[in-house]
């Protein structure tokens, strides 16, 4: 393999550099609460419009449309995968079981003791944050927004260069220079990568790599194959994986991103901000004392 720094080859690279600034943009920040905390637990729209209407009945045990989109939210029971017909099949049934389960708890006393207080306390807070964070972000992430952040950021991006080239791999100079020969008697690129080249991730296609910029190959590579007019075909490159011959098929400037290529990614970054900002305003005017530090301890040791 070739490609120096190595992403996914689909998206453009013009995609990449976007996506990176606005990685940039977000200044790393040790949270007290994770990132994406607010987002798991808000119930679909469905369930809100008749959350009592009751859907499932075990004994005296009723589970209602709310529940179903409480639990169906929850990221713990790790739902994607399945179809719908089938998330709702095992909702249904750990709700179920986590009544029952409830009730025999209960009945064992395990509600009554300081230690589960605290616990429900935590996760009660934690609930709060959750939503009152949610309600920041749903401010925050909007369509003007989106686009606002979309033209900032792109209107410093400049085009880059790019070719789409093949290449053939061998060990030797010898074996290049012999790949050489039988491409000026004729014979195909395609055919010949396929044969010999020992690039096994190109040679499938023909010795194809698709666009790449010069930055994403090893230098002595892309200097040849951006030195190269479609059509031409270099003499031998020697780099590290070995001796290289390169043929360009075309040249072009990286095509500037859409904005709905980058609205997944521009909606991540506001919501990555909105919850910074929700923390950082939290947490103004407040100092941590940490009682626990070792000079504590060390003072406890010596009396």
């Amino acid at each position: 393999m070739i490609v120096q720094n190595m992403q996914n080859p689909i998206a453009p690279s013009l995609i990449r550099r976007v996506a990176g600034q606005l990685r940039r943009r977000v200044a790393p920040l040790a949270l007290a609460v994770p990132l994406a905390l607010g987002l798991a637990l808000t119930p679909p729209a469905a369930a809100q419009d008749d959350p009592d209407r009751v859907v499932a009945r075990a004994g005296d045990i009723e589970i209602t449309a709310a529940d179903v989109a409480i639990a169906m939210a929850d990221p713990a029971l790790q739902l994607r995968d399945a179809d719908p017909d089938e998330r709702l099949e095992i909702v249904i049934t750990y709700l179920v079981d986590l009544r029952l389960g409830a009730q025999a708890a209960m009945e064992a006393g395990i509600g009554e003791g300081e230690e589960f207080a605290r616990r429900v306390a935590y996760l009660r807070e934690k609930m709060l944050l959750e939503d009152y964070m949610q309600g920041e972000v749903d401010d925050a992430v909007t369509e003007e927004a989106a686009r606002d952040l979309f033209e900032t950021t792109t209107a410093g991006v400049e085009p880059e260069d790019e070719v789409r080239a093949r290449h053939i791999l061998v060990e030797e100079e010898a074996e290049a220079i012999a790949v050489r020969e039988r491409l000026e008697a004729g014979e195909e690129f395609a055919e010949i990568a396929r044969e010999v080249s020992q690039d096994p991730g190109s040679a499938r296609n023909g010795g194809d790599l698709g666009f790449f910029t010069a930055g994403r190959m090893v230098a002595p590579f892309s200097e040849a194959a951006f030195a190269l007019e479609p059509g031409e075909v270099s003499e031998p490159v020697e780099t590290q994986f070995g001796w290289h011959v390169i043929k360009v098929e075309e040249r072009r400037e990286t095509p500037m991103p859409e904005f709905e290529e980058m609205r997944e990614q521009i909606d991540n970054f506001l919501t990555r901000q909105a919850q910074q900002a929700v923390i950082l305003g939290l947490r103004e005017g407040v100092e941590i004392e940490r009682l626990d530090t070792d000079e504590d301890e060390a003072e406890e040791g010596d009396d």
